[in-house]
């Protein structure tokens, strides 16, 4: 089986973040997680969604981190 999670790493607003993402085992039709579970510097940040090119998250974050986040899922899908 092949491991799913994987590793990022990124600034936001001048600072460094690391971690990690685990997608959904639920996909859309084309595939691609319907959710992702992020842990940023050893914390859980939340489960990030996209659903017409609109990110969402099941937390209170900033706009700009969750942005930095889903980009860095973009990255690995390349959405």
């Amino acid at each position: 089986m092949q491991e799913k999670i994987f590793d990022i790493s990124f600034e936001s607003d001048g600072k460094k973040y690391t971690g990690w993402v685990n997608p959904s085992d639920k996909t859309d039709g084309s595939g691609k997680p319907v959710s992702f579970h992020v842990v940023l510097n050893g914390v859980s940040f939340g489960y990030l969604s996209s659903k017409d090119c609109n990110w969402t998250i099941n937390e209170d974050r900033p706009s700009s981190l969750v942005q930095a986040v889903a980009r860095e899922i973009e990255k690995k899908y390349q959405l």
